[in-house]
């Protein structure tokens, strides 16, 4: 039976933890160090961290913050933002971090996935999937840190996650544009059609807004993860409660 992980995201820009809605309007939330610190105390099984202005202006993720985390927290943790080569990925996973995330990279040289997975084993990559659907045709954006910049690369979603999967990807992260901030419930829809062609582990991603939500996703879909951020950031919710709740359904988590 796979064991469910509950997974905090936390958007990086400037040196804090941002969020917004739909990618757009960001607003500070609070203290990278900080945050990562209470979500690995509250019992969190994996951190995500994404550098979100990286990409869109050519930039890596910054290393100073990598090294910081790694002293406070006990848990896995992953880091994406602009990681575009293999001397970008060691560097990250020497300051600590046990995996590797990418999304406008892998879009734009597609060959890094299988130099990735090849240098440090399928584990350490994770494929971010950033996906718009519209009129029932779900489409990969890249570079959407920045309003400016975020734009559809017309490859088809179904595509993409048969392809990354061949290339060596270990995981998939299913990031739906259409639901990100609105706290509404995970795309389960999209889920369940990427579940069909998928035999990676796969992290839902955009929509959570209540414990609700975590049940249904884990109950209607066969995600290995869920990944959440406003929820968390707001203090609405804390990771035990959410873990609680799915503990009475007997969803199978680590608790």
């Amino acid at each position: 039976m796979i064991t469910r992980r509950i997974i905090p995201c936390l958007d990086v820009r400037d040196g804090k933890v941002v969020k917004g809605v739909q990618f757009k309007n960001h607003k500070i939330v609070g203290s990278i160090v900080d945050l990562a610190e209470k979500y690995s105390t509250e019992g969190a099984d994996e951190l995500v961290f994404y550098d979100i202005s990286a990409s869109t202006v050519g930039a890596t993720v910054k290393k100073e913050w990598v090294a910081k985390i790694a002293d406070v927290i006990n848990i896995p943790f992953c880091v994406a933002g602009g990681i575009k080569s293999i001397d970008d990925a060691r560097s990250i996973l020497n300051l600590g971090a046990d995996k590797i995330s990418i999304n406008t990279p892998a879009l734009e040289n597609s060959k890094l996935i299988n130099q990735l997975s090849k240098e440090f084993g399928s584990q350490c990559v994770v494929i971010g999937m950033d996906i718009k659907t519209v009129n029932n045709n779900d489409y990969l954006f890249a570079k959407t840190g920045n309003e400016t910049t975020m734009h559809s690369t017309g490859i088809n979603a179904m595509e993409w996650i048969k392809e990354v999967q061949d290339l060596g990807a270990g995981e998939v992260v299913i990031n739906s544009m259409n639901k990100d901030g609105m706290r509404n419930g995970y795309d389960i829809k999209l889920l369940k059609k990427l579940s069909s062609v998928c035999n990676l582990p796969m992290i839902a991603s955009g929509g959570a807004g209540c414990k609700e939500d975590f049940i249904n996703v884990f109950k209607e879909t066969n995600v290995d993860g869920a990944l959440a951020a406003s929820i968390f950031h707001s203090g609405e919710y804390s990771i035990s409660q959410i873990k609680s709740s799915l503990v009475e359904k007997k969803i199978n988590i680590r608790i």
